[in-house]
């Protein structure tokens, strides 16, 4: 009874994980779950192009707490992401602006400012400025908002939903989209496959010892099993899709159909013109 019943969960909680079957209904709050995958791509797409040619602090730093907004209150973020966030990326960008600082370029220092001559770390004849810092603290900022901006798709979109997207309102074949949805699928396929191949090798007392030796070795020993698996799993695969007459016509039918609707048209405007005022705001405070 309690075998039956823990399958019975498992399998539940296995079609609630579900990213191919139709995700459910987010709270009305949660808005960037129920906008079109292709109004998340397209809104900060721009943006996230113009910012490879910032070298100022105020615009990314702008963006950067933009995007997180957003997905504080647009998204349904676990835990563990929720840390990511707010923690993760401020760490993430104090030590890549050391780091990018260190290796700046000299000539990227403007000497007759003040950072130039404050210096933070001095070890014999090489020095550690303020404006080394700064420099690379905007190049961390940058890097940081281009990631965030890209997580408003990337944490409320699945692949499914995004292929749909892509086939239903971009015309984009049907072959290709969930051919490659197919071949996405594979990776947690072989995930599992992996741990199976481990589980194997404990069970029979295969031990290749402790090292980097030692690690290469097992690597290459589930190499072997994990591509001939591989290649039974793309066989299954390919004579599924076969059978299903995959590609025999120009258009399928769709069990759920991606649509472009006016929340969409909304938010893409309604983010290009936020874009477009922190940039006019961020050139006025550079001049």
């Amino acid at each position: 009874m309690s075998t039956t019943a823990s399958t019975t969960s498992t399998a539940t909680a296995t079609v609630a994980r579900n990213p191919f079957a139709e995700q459910a209904p987010a709270h009305p709050a949660r808005f960037l779950h129920a906008l079109n995958p292709l109004a998340k791509l397209l809104a900060p797409l721009p943006v996230m192009i113009a910012l490879l040619f910032t070298r100022d602090v105020a615009i990314p730093l702008a963006f950067g707490v933009l995007a997180m907004g957003l997905l504080l209150v647009g998204a349904r973020l676990s835990g563990r992401a929720l840390a990511l966030l707010l923690i993760g990326t401020p760490v993430a960008v104090a030590l890549l602006a050391v780091s990018f600082g260190v290796w700046v370029d000299p000539t990227r220092i403007d000497a007759q400012g003040a950072a130039a001559s404050v210096v933070l770390i001095e070890i014999g004849d090489w020095r550690f400025t303020l404006g080394a810092y700064l420099v690379g603290f905007a190049t961390a900022l940058r890097i940081a908002a281009i990631i965030m901006l890209s997580l408003i798709a990337g944490l409320t979109t699945t692949g499914p939903e995004l292929v749909r997207a892509l086939v239903q309102n971009l015309r984009v074949p049907y072959r290709l989209g969930y051919t490659a949805l197919a071949a996405l699928r594979f990776v947690p396929r072989f995930r599992h496959e992996l741990e199976v191949i481990r589980a194997a090798h404990r069970v029979r007392g295969i031990d290749a010892g402790r090292g980097p030796v030692a690690a290469a070795r097992r690597i290459v020993s589930y190499a072997v099993p994990l591509l001939a698996s591989a290649i039974r799993h793309a066989e299954r695969v390919a004579l599924a899709m076969d059978a299903r007459a995959f590609g025999a016509h120009a258009t399928r039918t769709e069990r759920v159909i991606s649509r472009w609707r006016a929340r969409d048209t909304v938010f893409v405007v309604l983010f290009w013109v936020a874009s477009a005022a922190i940039f006019w705001w961020g050139l006025s405070v550079a001049g």
